[in-house]
């Protein structure tokens, strides 16, 4: 696989999923060859791994540093912050309550910062939160704590005020979620997902596979990858304001089967190459 401009963002998420699941667990840091080795598993090769590694350097989300002579790159400060933040929302079941009631954020950003209104939307939106209309976005309450962070952390909170809320009507609150949020697109992610991976599942499951790290490995960065943005699109609304059939659970208890199948041999494999 080369880095091609269309691969690119593909090839910098691998790499980001590997810093997240095995760098942080030896203080962030990978060697260059370490990382060329476990990509090279993935099918990328050495050409388009050092491209996606500049790039993220530039982001900001990589470092440059040499240990014991070899040269590698360990994550900023900033990047592991938003790993480990990240971690209790990929890695978790979050799924809220009826009587748990809201948090609504609302905000005004003056026209000279139009830049900044971008960012905080975004970063609403990559909370969880819906739009209820302009300046007026609202999420289950038990995402206030994770939302707080956020905001202090991208120092947006001069344009933004959180408040308690509950839902007193007129319309069925199930009606409401379904006008806040995009619930049919994020439907429709969850069973891609599904489609993408539940033979990886049902081809683990076959105990001629156990002995196969480098597979593992393969396929739990692959699926970790595809996986870690959904959390993120998902509210973790109440099961009661959910569409019927819903595939965000079918979604979920793929992912950790999976999880719990490759986790394991997967880190082996790591082990061994570094």
């Amino acid at each position: 696989m080369r880095g091609g401009s269309g691969a690119d963002s593909g090839l910098r998420a691998l790499i980001v999923t590997i810093y997240g699941l095995y760098a942080r667990e030896v203080g962030g840091w990978l060697s260059v060859s370490t990382l060329i080795r476990l990509m090279a598993e993935l099918g990328v090769d050495e050409p388009a791994v050092r491209s996606s590694i500049s790039r993220l350097k530039r982001r900001g989300i990589l470092e440059a540093e040499r240990i014991d002579g070899r040269a590698g790159y360990a994550l900023s400060t900033q990047a592991r912050e938003i790993l480990d933040a990240g971690d209790r929302r990929i890695f978790r079941r979050r799924r809220g309550t009826l009587d748990e009631g809201w948090v609504l954020a609302v905000f005004s950003v003056p026209e000279s910062e139009r830049r900044r209104r971008h960012t905080l939307r975004s970063r609403l939106s990559w909370l969880g939160f819906g739009s209820v209309g302009p300046g007026v976005w609202i999420a289950p309450a038990h995402l206030y704590d994770e939302a707080r962070d956020v905001l202090l952390r991208e120092q947006l909170t001069e344009y933004i005020d959180l408040f308690e809320a509950r839902y007193l009507g007129f319309a069925a609150a199930a009606e409401q979620v379904a006008q806040w949020w995009d619930l049919d697109s994020l439907d429709g992610l969850y069973e891609q997902f599904c489609g993408d991976h539940s033979a990886v599942l049902a081809r683990w499951r076959d105990s001629r596979r156990k002995d196969e790290p480098g597979r593992a490995f393969a396929d739990y960065v692959r699926v970790l990858t595809s996986w870690r943005r959904l959390p993120y699109l998902d509210p973790g609304l109440a099961p009661e304001l959910l569409p019927r059939n819903w595939s965000g659970t079918t979604a979920a208890d793929l992912f950790f089967a999976l999880q719990r199948r490759l986790e394991v041999p997967a880190h082996r494999f790591v082990e061994e190459s570094r």
